[in-house]
């Protein structure tokens, strides 16, 4: 055989290749000989006839089997760009064993949705940044994030170096791409369509000092020479994979920058244990938070609302004074309270706010009466966004407040409606809701969502 598309001899003529088949019984692959002419080497996709089909493959690597006589040859390969290299294959198999999925549905979220045809990956030339061995640094930066990204960018990206950025949503890596719009950018999310994904995909991966912006998708991703990998606010929910194989693409970074000797770093006003672990510390200095105060509802009298008296009265000067105040409800849910003796209920075993059903949502323990004064009847902290829409209108009159929609001075809104918010007073009349929500993180999440609203 000849050289293949990097420029290496081939050393063998026999490779193994893992089928796009999602099951566990292929993980070792199968070995196929590399017929005369045909040029392949590891993360290439190709053609294999198998049980009668022929199917997707990926070359893994090469193999010695005991008699190649006997073994079916290669049908022929596919693009034009090798999906992952030997480093990067290394951390594919580590997801595949940590997040228990066959190896082939791993190695199917490192490639395009079409075919990859370009030029090929050319090897790059340019020296590895100085401190990026694998280094892990933890940035308390909240929202916007462009002050960071470029600074960390642009150096390295002049130098032949390319940064991977993840947004947790792709709303948010639009806001990114627009504040940085100077900069050589690709951008990288399900939400485009497979044909610019695919040539977004090939650009990053052939093209050298790219600034590759986008959802957890580009976490996969391959640029020819790497230098940094920055993940914002790593704690989001958008940030893992909802379908098997479920990869954080915080933990699939951090994996790759200690393989691959690239920086990696994490962003958020709530960093987690998983970045604090990698890292040893955080990077920052001066106040992340901004002023918050916290009232005690505990001595409302009947007819209060679900605002206290201080909140009702900082949201009538608020729009007095001209200012947007935002109002941050639940999807779903939500604390409760005794209507006699007003303590918050939890669920007596697991101590989450145990829902409105019969049983606790987290743990299933029956809901009891109040453990402080034995009272049946609760009523809700919060509530929805009509009820709290209704409340407001009662405070500053009702065309003043509407839904995330509504251009008014009060808005109700969700976690969903704080991607951009940008307002003066940030209200949550429910934050017990969020810290004890039925799931063995809530506290840290409900923190989390917190402090982007109130930031």
């Amino acid at each position: 055989m000849g050289p293949n598309h990097r420029g290496a001899p081939d050393l063998t003529a026999v490779v193994r290749v893992v089928p796009d088949v999602p099951s566990f019984a292929v993980d070792d692959g199968f070995a196929y000989v590399v017929p005369d002419g045909l040029s392949v080497g590891v993360g290439d996709i190709v053609r294999i006839p198998l049980g009668g089909r022929r199917v997707r493959g990926w070359v893994v690597g090469p193999t010695e089997p005991p008699d190649a006589r006997r073994i079916r040859p290669l049908i022929g390969k596919s693009g034009e760009v090798a999906v992952f290299n030997a480093p990067l294959l290394d951390t594919l198999r580590w997801a595949a064993q940590h997040y228990v999925a066959p190896l082939a549905a791993v190695l199917a979220k490192a490639t395009p949705p079409n075919l990859p045809k370009g030029r090929g990956r050319p090897a790059s030339d340019a020296a590895s940044p100085a401190g990026s061995t694998g280094a892990v640094s933890v940035h308390a930066v909240p929202a916007p994030w462009a002050a960071l990204v470029g600074e960390t960018a642009t150096p390295l990206i002049a130098d032949g170096h390319s940064v991977i950025v993840v947004a947790p949503t792709w709303l948010e890596a639009e806001v990114l791409i627009d504040d940085l719009g100077e900069l050589p950018i690709v951008a990288g999310s399900s939400h485009l369509s497979a044909a610019v994904l695919t040539r977004n995909w090939v650009e990053a991966a052939t093209l050298p000092g790219r600034l590759i912006v986008g959802t957890r998708d580009v976490a996969w991703w391959l640029p020819p020479s790497l230098g940094a990998a920055i993940v914002l606010d790593d704690g989001r929910r958008g940030l893992k994979e909802k379908a098997m194989p479920t990869v954080h693409a915080r933990d699939l970074l951090l994996r790759r920058s200690r393989s691959e000797g690239f920086a990696a770093i994490a962003t958020g006003a709530v960093p987690t244990p998983e970045a604090l672990a990698a890292a040893g510390g955080v990077v920052g200095s001066g106040r992340a938070w901004g002023l918050v105060e916290v009232v005690d509802r505990s001595a409302a009298e009947a007819g209060d609302g679900i605002f206290a008296r201080a909140t009702a009265a900082a949201i009538r000067a608020a729009v007095a004074d001209g200012k947007r105040v935002f109002v941050l409800t639940h999807r779903r849910g939500g604390a409760q309270r005794c209507a006699r003796c007003r303590l918050l209920r939890r669920c007596g075993q697991c101590e989450a706010a145990p829902g409105p059903g019969a049983t606790c949502e987290r743990c299933g323990a029956v809901n009891g009466a109040c453990a402080g004064c034995g009272g049946e009847r609760f009523e809700a902290l919060s509530g929805g966004i009509p009820r709290l829409v209704a409340e407001a209108g009662r405070l500053v009159g009702g065309q003043q407040v509407g839904d995330r929609g509504d251009d008014r001075a009060v808005t109700v809104g969700t976690e969903r409606d704080l991607v951009g918010l940008s307002v003066d007073l940030a209200v949550v009349p429910d934050a017990d809701g969020f810290v004890m929500a039925p799931n063995y993180r809530a506290a840290e999440d409900g923190l989390r969502t917190i402090a982007r609203a109130v930031l």
